[in-house]
């Protein structure tokens, strides 16, 4: 590889290890990424790159991340796990999109040799759990994948952790002091406050684009969305302006598309997924801008049924209910247009926020995004709020 190149790789090797640290996603220190082209290149804790480079060289892969996550809930899943099980199934939309489920390998059965156990099951899933060391995700032709597959992962053993405790309590005595730590160290107070918004009307292009990418930002930076979990679009009279499909939420300049509301343009290739849901939400309400993000208590509350006897299996896709939880609708609904299009355009015309099982919120603002960012600020909150006072009446109820 040449010396440019290789400065280049390193680059964004140490790139991701810092965004990591940054999300709050992986223990700084214990982070590990590499990547190889012509030379294989690391960076990061030593112990942890050493065993990076064992795995990937058996991959067909550009790229791997290593790190011990911030927080202990995917131990706790493996733990929680009857003693047959090899994997985690979360339920919420990035697993069944992106993952699928969650290969795992326990402590106890790690050899001296782990990454003649681990590259196996990278080979069919973009991360893996290794119970103690942490979590492995490769990425098959750039660094930013593989940093995405952690995140994901992340993100669905954290849903699927918080998600369990609602249905039995705490298993392990440990369990109460880690998630008390969590609530009081971990998780940051989230607010509108201290942001700024674009006091201009949201018509040019140059306004509208440097505006998107700012929301961008704050959705990330306080913790709304792991980078790329959402999208954000701005209507004109003949165009939405929406942010690319996989683009990182907080590095939006340049990958924000101009479409046209009639779909008469092929530059709509390359726009969010979710492209059909906020073009019918335009057209069936008067919101002028568009916030969709993946905050993740929201997206745990969302996926709580008080129905005792249902005979809907699919329930993120099937059911035909309309719940609410603190005045949000939350509905069921596919990607694309025939899920989010048609289920959350008729819910969020009047309250200005919708949750979709599993998946995430919506929020439109009339003017502008101030009113969007403190719709989705305010529906978190409120599941935030929810969800500690179930936590403590199962609590209690077990005791």
């Amino acid at each position: 590889m040449p010396f440019q190149g290789i400065i280049h790789m390193i680059d964004q090797l140490e790139k991701y290890a810092k965004k990591l640290v940054t999300d709050r996603s992986a223990l700084s220190g214990r982070i590990a990424v590499a990547a190889k082209d012509d030379e294989l290149i690391t960076c990061g804790d030593p112990e942890l790159a050493a065993v990076a480079t064992e795995v990937l060289e058996r991959l067909n892969a550009l790229s791997l991340v290593v790190a011990a996550p911030s927080l202990p809930f995917a131990d706790f899943l493996i733990r929680r796990a009857g003693g047959a099980s090899t994997c985690i199934e979360p339920q919420d939309t990035e697993t069944r999109t992106f993952l699928h489920d969650i290969p795992f390998i326990r402590r106890s059965d790690l050899s001296k040799s782990p990454a003649e156990q681990i590259a196996p099951l990278l080979g069919n899933r973009k991360g893996v759990v290794v119970e103690g060391l942490g979590i492995f995700a490769c990425g098959g032709v750039t660094v930013e994948q593989a940093y995405i597959n952690y995140s994901s992962v992340f993100h669905s053993t954290f849903v699927k952790y918080l998600q369990e405790l609602l249905l039995t309590g705490y298993i392990f005595p440990e369990e109460a002091a880690e998630v008390d730590r969590f609530f009081s160290e971990w998780l940051y107070p989230l607010t509108a406050e201290g942001l700024a918004f674009s006091s201009d009307a949201l018509e040019s292009a140059q306004v509208i684009l440097s505006e998107i990418a700012a929301v961008g930002r704050y959705t990330v930076e306080r913790g709304l969305v792991d980078s790329f979990f959402g999208n954000i679009s701005c209507r004109t009279d003949k165009l939405i302006y929406i942010s690319q499909t996989a683009a990182s939420l907080d590095a939006l300049e340049g990958c924000i598309d101009p479409v046209t509301f009639d779909n008469s343009s092929t530059v709509g290739i390359t726009a969010s997924s979710e492209l059909a849901a906020h073009r019918r939400i335009y057209e069936t309400s008067d919101a002028k801008v568009i916030l969709h993000g993946h905050p993740k208590f929201s997206v745990v509350m969302s996926m709580l049924c008080e129905r005792k006897e249902c005979t809907i299996t699919d329930c993120w896709r099937d059911c035909p209910n309309v719940r609410f939880l603190g005045g949000t609708p939350v509905v069921a609904g596919e990607i694309g247009a025939g899920g989010l299009a048609k289920r959350v355009p008729p819910v969020i015309a009047q309250p200005g926020r919708a949750i979709v099982y599993g998946h995430g919120v919506f929020t439109i603002g009339r003017k502008g995004f101030a009113e969007a960012f403190q719709a989705m600020v305010e529906v978190e909150n409120w599941c935030r709020s929810e969800y500690r006072r179930l936590i403590a009446d199962k609590t209690a109820s077990i005791r």
